[in-house]
C-alpha cells in the first residue's frame, strides 16, 4: 500500500501521540546522524560529501510502553522499524536500507535496580555503557564488560550483536553476563524471559533474542551480573618468535592461569600497530596478558604464566610496563591518527574457532587476501579466549580506496566475501562480536544451510509483516 500524504500526517499524528511532538523529529541533520553507523560502506560516502540513506523519521521513547505504542503503529502501516542505540557499530546494522522509522532509545537511560547481594544490575536497554559501569563503580563493583566502544555504545546495542570487551577471557560476553532481559514485538507484546539464565524448563530464551540485531523487536530492558572490583590486576607482556607457540601459550594460559586479558598479536600488527602504540619495536608476536582477583591467588597464576610463556614456549619476558602500557592506551588504537579512515579502505572479518583450526585460519586468510587483492595488507591480532578456541580480529588494509564510491564498494564486498569464505571453508564463523547487519547477511546461507530455516521461522513468528530492521541479519 503506498503512504499517501494523508495517510502519512495521521500515521506522524499517531506518532506525536505516543511519545510527543517533541520526540518526533524529521530534520535533516538528525536523519542523517541516524542514516549511518561506522560501517566503511557509508563512511566513505560521508567522506565525499554525500547524504546517505536516511530513515523518514526519528523517533524518542522513554518507557515500554512507549515502544510498544510506536512499534504498534508501525506494524499497522507496515512502516519499517530500525532499533537505534548508540550508533558505533561498523556491519551496517542500523542502516534504514528500505527507509523507515528510527527509534532511538537513549531516553530509556535509567539503573532500575542494584542487588548487591545478589550481585546484578537491572538496566534500560538505551542506557550509555560507561555510564552504567561508573554507577556501579560507585558501589565497589564492576559489570567486567569494558569494550572499545564503551563510551559510545548502549546496552541495547550489546545485546543486538551479542558483543564482548577486552576482561572477556575471564569474564565472558553479554550472552554469559545477561540473566534477563525484557523485549517488545511489533504487535506491541512486551515478551519476558526467565527469571535466571540457567534452567531446564525448556530452552533459553534469553539467548533467542541475544545477537538477534533488531530483527524481532526491541530490547527495552536488561538484568546483568556484576563482580567486585578485583583487588589485585596484574598485567605481563611477552614476546614470542613465532605465532605457532604464542597460540599453544594462549592456550595454556586459559586453562591453567585463567587471564581476564589476553591479546596476540600477530608479527605483522606488532610492527605497525604496537610500534605506534605502546613503542615495543623488537621484531616478534606480540602477547599481553592480564590475571585479576584475590592477590594470593593473582600472584600464584602470575607465576605460572611467566613459567608457561617464557620456559615451557621460550617467549622473551617483556615485563609488567608493556603491559600496563597497552592497558592505559588499549582505547587509542580507535583515536584519529591511529585509527583507520578514509581514503583508506579497511574491514574487520572477525571470526572464531577451536584451537585446531584457528592458526589454519590465519593463514589461509592471509594468502588468499594478499595474493588475490597485492593492493591490500591483511593484520590480525587473538583477542578473547576460550577453553575450547580463541577469536582472530583479523583486518584487511588498502592504503588508497577508488575515488569512484561504486568500484569501491564493489572491491570491499569482493574482498569481504573472499576473506569470510575462506575463513568458512576452514572451520571458522561468519563473524564472533560485530554482528553480520547488512555487511554480512548475504552469506549467512552459506553459515547456517538448512539451519536457517530456524531463523526465518522466529522472524515470521515475531515480526509476521516484515517491519524490524529489514535486510539485516540476512532476514
Amino acid at each position: 500500500m503506498e503512504m499517501t500524504e494523508m495517510l502519512w500526517n495521521i500515521f506522524c499524528t499517531k506518532l506525536e501521540d505516543a511519545v510527543s511532538a517533541d520526540n518526533v523529529n524529521q530534520e535533516k541533520a538528525d536523519l542523517i546522524t541516524h542514516g549511518h553507523d561506522g560501517c566503511w560502506l557509508t563512511t566513505q560516502y560521508i567522506a565525499k560529501g554525500v547524504t546517505p540513506t536516511l530513515p523518514w523519521l526519528v523517533v524518542r521513547p522513554a518507557t515500554t510502553q512507549e515502544v510498544s505504542r510506536v512499534l504498534q503503529i508501525c506494524n499497522y502501516y507496515k512502516v519499517p522499524v530500525i532499533p537505534f542505540g548508540g550508533g558505533s557499530g561498523s556491519q551496517g546494522g542500523i542502516i534504514p536500507v528500505a527507509g523507515g522509522v528510527s527509534v532511538d532509545m537513549k531516553r530509556m537511560n535509567k539503573v532500575i535496580e542494584i542487588d548487591e547481594y545478589s550481585r546484578t544490575v537491572t538496566v534500560e536497554a538505551g542506557m550509555i555503557w560507561q555510564q552504567l559501569e561508573w554507577r556501579v563503580n560507585e558501589l565497589g563493583f564492576s559489570t567486567m564488560h569494558i569494550p572499545s566502544s564503551i563510551a559510545c555504545s548502549t546496552v541495547g546495542g550489546f545485546i543486538a550483536h551479542n558483543g564482548i570487551g577486552v576482561l572477556s577471557t575471564k569474564y565472558g560476553k553479554i550472552d554469559d553476563m545477561c540473566i534477563w532481559l525484557e523485549m517488545v514485538i511489533p504487535d506491541g507484546t512486551v515478551l519476558t524471559t526467565s527469571p535466571v539464565p540457567r534452567h531446564s524448563s525448556g530452552p533459553y530464551l534469553k539467548d533467542i533474542f541475544i545477537g538477534s540485531e533488531g530483527c524481532y523487536g526491541i530490547v527495552t530492558k536488561a538484568k546483568f551480573r556484576l563482580f567486585r572490583i578485583p583487588e589485585k590486576r596484574v598485567f605481563h607482556a611477552f614476546l614470542f618468535k613465532n605465532l605457532s607457540d604464542a597460540l599453544r601459550a594462549g592456550r595454556d594460559l586459559v586453562h591453567e592461569c585463567h587471564p581476564s586479558i589476553l591479546r596476540l598479536y600477530d608479527e605483522m600488527e606488532t610492527r605497525s600497530v604496537i610500534k605506534e602504540v605502546v613503542g615495543v619495536e623488537t621484531p616478534g608476536v606480540f602477547l599481553n596478558m592480564a590475571v585479576e582477583g584475590n592477590s594470593r591467588i593473582t600472584d600464584i597464576e602470575h607465576e605460572l604464566a611467566m613459567e608457561i610463556c617464557c620456559e615451557r614456549y621460550g617467549a622473551e619476558d617483556m615485563g609488567m610496563e608493556w603491559g600496563r602500557k597497552w592497558w592505559d592506551r588499549r582505547v587509542t588504537f580507535f583515536y584519529p591518527g591511529y585509527a583507520f579512515n578514509y581514503p583508506k579502505m579497511f574491514g574487520t572479518m572477525d571470526t572464531i574457532s577451536t584451537y585446531d583450526k584457528i592458526e589454519n585460519i590465519y593463514w589461509a586468510m592471509k594468502k588468499a587476501i594478499e595474493t588475490n587483492f597485492p593492493q591490500a595488507k591483511f593484520i590480525a591480532h587473538f583477542s578473547h579466549w576460550y577453553d575450547w578456541g580463541c577469536m582472530m580480529y583479523d583486518r584487511f588494509i588498502i592504503e588508497n580506496a577508488p575515488a569512484d564510491p561504486v568500484e569501491a564498494t564493489r572491491l570491499h564486498n569482493r574482498i569481504w566475501y573472499l576473506g569470510v569464505r575462506t575463513a568458512l571453508a576452514n572451520g571458522g564463523m561468519l563473524n564472533d562480536h560485530h554482528g553480520i547487519g547488512i555487511k554480512l547477511g548475504g552469506l549467512m546461507q552459506e553459515q547456517y544451510g538448512s539451519s536457517m530455516m530456524i531463523f526465518r521461522g522466529l522472524k515470521k513468528l515475531f515480526d509476521p509483516n516484515g517491519i524490524m530492521n529489514p535486510y539485516k541479519l540476512g532476514l
